[in-house]
């Protein structure tokens, strides 16, 4: 920037005039109501500029940057040739039995893009549809067999499938056959409708997933009786009503993650993992974190460990009167609460008997589809736009995820909303996906540079919080790892990683438990559904080889709920009469559950 700036200067290229120079140094300097000028009120008000993308290229222009390479990207001729061949040979035969095998283009076509018997009975949409596929299957080859470093591999087969899902012939008016017989049939509704759907969403700055009027917080989701005992800037504690005549000793205290609303552990009384908990005679206490708003814009780390589990687990100790709880985080939320035990064991506290950790991770060295966005330059780039102050839109972080499953979140619902006019079905997990929150800008620019980009937390006393260095060789109490097998944000495996810094109170203190399906699906599987499977280890250490582990892993029908039920049993503590009612003396209740801060928009 200096050579620009002064080459240009002395060439005589200046790109504005002296009066406009000198208007626009009044203005910056120009007094407020309070005597600043207009830039230091900007600034210490924590308000963005006028112009925040000026002042971000300014600071990244002026700061000292690492020499960088280039990645090297390489495909060999012969696996370039070999691609080449089958694509050609394959295309040849689809535009053959196009012309004499018409009757194929009635085959179904095994993509639920296009099931429906119109792409069949039209047979140019049945070839088109099949040479996109085909065109789909060669684009992901050739990604996959690119030569280079690991990250940028995935960075490459992220972007190839992104284009290659945006691409899809059912994404366009003009090609997909079920939406023009839409619009035939309804008599141009549907394209009214879609547009109306579509202009709605521009305003809202998202795709609509479900019906969102079909629920509210406290009345068809978030319904397991309980109230609000204590609250603080970030959080309010929820105890919930006891559904058993004795309960257990030690209470349980679960940490939701903060990039969500807690009522993902309690959309519907029949698959709510906090009643279940409740139902196995447990005095439950939930996190329920604030939406940072402006007053929270400067909030840390530190600050989500203290106000949050710390906070939390101190309080549910006075409460029940209990030395010790029982604790559980998932995703996110594992990540704090499992910070927050070290930070408590380094102050000398005993806070808890068991710890549950839920597709949560601890190493960062395989971060799933998330670590394509971090880099040096994008966290810098946060660092300097909120690392002093400011929020994180819970906007921009959900449609982040939703674009990592964009077939199905993001398509399904450009085809369904606007090309075919229709209204998205009422669905309690996607109206809880839809319910975004924000963070504030220090804790998650210190997030991503310390678990993300640099992996600090697996390495002991690497990192401090709260004024001491943490180490997760301290949380030496009986543990219990949930991972999903299909999950893409914390993929099984990180999880199994993440198990292995954590030693339990003796060898094989860690369980390990693998479930099926997904980051939500396979963490929210209720017994009385009864489906899918989960898989359990041989007792005794954790292989080093998470494959290892699997093979030798027993599979079995069902729900892990009752493993875990099972597992919790004995650290629970003896029984005794359950609770008339809520909080203490000191605790008073606040209000009913869900309480105020889940009911917060981003």
């Amino acid at each position: 920037m200096a050579t620009r700036n002064g080459a240009g200067k002395r060439a005589g290229k200046t790109t504005r005039s002296s009066t406009a120079r000198r208007r626009a140094a009044a203005a910056e300097e120009r007094p407020t109501a309070r005597g600043e000028s207009a830039t230091a009120a900007q600034r210490t008000s924590g308000r963005p500029p006028e112009n925040p993308w000026a002042d971000w290229w300014n600071a990244i222009s002026s700061m000292p940057r690492p020499a960088t390479e280039v990645p090297s990207l390489g495909l060999s001729p012969e696996r370039m040739i070999e691609l080449q061949q089958d694509y050609a040979q394959r295309l040849t035969r689809l535009w053959t039995d196009f012309f004499e095998h018409p009757e194929k283009a009635d085959e179904p076509i095994k993509d639920s893009r296009f099931s429906d018997p119109a792409w069949q009975q039209n047979p140019l949409a049945s070839f088109y549809a099949r040479a996109y596929l085909l065109n789909a299957e060669f684009l992901n080859r050739m990604a996959e067999s690119i030569e280079a470093d690991k990250k940028t591999k995935k960075r490459i087969r992220f972007a190839v499938s992104q284009f290659v899902d945006a691409a899809s012939p059912s994404n366009f008016l003009a090609l997909n056959p079920k939406a023009q017989q839409t619009l035939l049939e309804s008599g141009g509704e549907s394209l009214k409708e879609g547009l109306k759907n579509l202009f709605g969403d521009l305003q809202k700055g998202k795709i609509s997933q479900t019906d969102e009027g079909a629920f509210e917080v406290g009345r068809n989701v978030a319904t397991t009786e309980g109230a609000v005992v204590y609250e603080n800037e970030l959080m309010q504690l929820i105890q919930y009503k006891p559904l058993t005549a004795k309960v257990y000793a030690r209470p349980y205290v679960m940490i939701p993650p903060c990039i969500n609303k807690y009522y993902i552990l309690d959309l519907q009384p029949d698959n709510s993992l906090i009643r279940y908990t409740v139902e196995q005679g447990h005095t439950v206490f939930v996190v329920s974190w604030k939406n940072p708003h402006a007053p929270e814009r400067f909030m840390s780390w530190d600050d989500y460990l203290e106000k949050g589990p710390i906070a939390a687990i101190h309080v549910a100790q006075e409460i029940t009167g209990s030395k010790q709880v029982n604790a559980l985080g998932f995703c996110v939320g594992g990540t704090i609460v499992a910070c927050a035990l070290a930070v408590l064991y380094a102050r000398g506290e005993d806070p808890v008997a068991s710890l549950t950790m839920l597709t949560a991770l601890l190493d960062f060295e395989d971060a799933g589809v998330l670590d394509i966005f971090i880099d040096e330059a994008h966290v810098r780039m946060r660092e300097h736009q909120l690392g002093k102050g400011g929020l994180m839109p819970g906007r921009d972080l959900a449609n982040t995820f939703s674009s990592l499953r964009a077939n199905d979140l993001v398509w399904n619902y450009v085809v369904n909303n606007y090309l075919e006019g229709k209204q998205p079905p009422a669905f309690d997990l996607l109206y809880w996906n839809g319910d975004s929150t924000n963070l504030p800008g220090p804790m998650y620019t210190w997030y991503l540079r310390n678990m993300y980009l640099e992996n600090n937390l697996r390495v002991p006393n690497k990192i401090k919080c709260c004024g001491g260095a943490v180490d997760l060789n301290r949380i030496q109490v009986p543990t219990y790892v949930f991972a999903a097998r299909e999950d893409h944000i914390v993929p099984w495996k990180a999880a199994y990683a993440s198990a292995r810094l954590l030693p339990g109170n003796k060898p094989g203190g860690v369980k390990f438990v693998l479930g099926a399906s997904g980051h939500i699906a396979g963490t929210i599987n209720p017994p009385s559904k009864n489906k899918r499977s989960y898989w359990t280890g041989k007792p005794g250490p954790l292989p080093a080889d998470s494959e290892a582990w699997l093979h030798g892993a027993t599979e079995h029908p069902g729900s892990w709920w009752t493993d875990w039920s099972k597992w919790l049993a004995p650290l629970a503590g003896a029984q005794k009469p359950a609770p008339k009612g809520y909080g203490n003396a000191k605790y008073k209740v606040i209000e009913p559950a869900p309480g105020r801060y889940v009911k917060e928009k981003a």
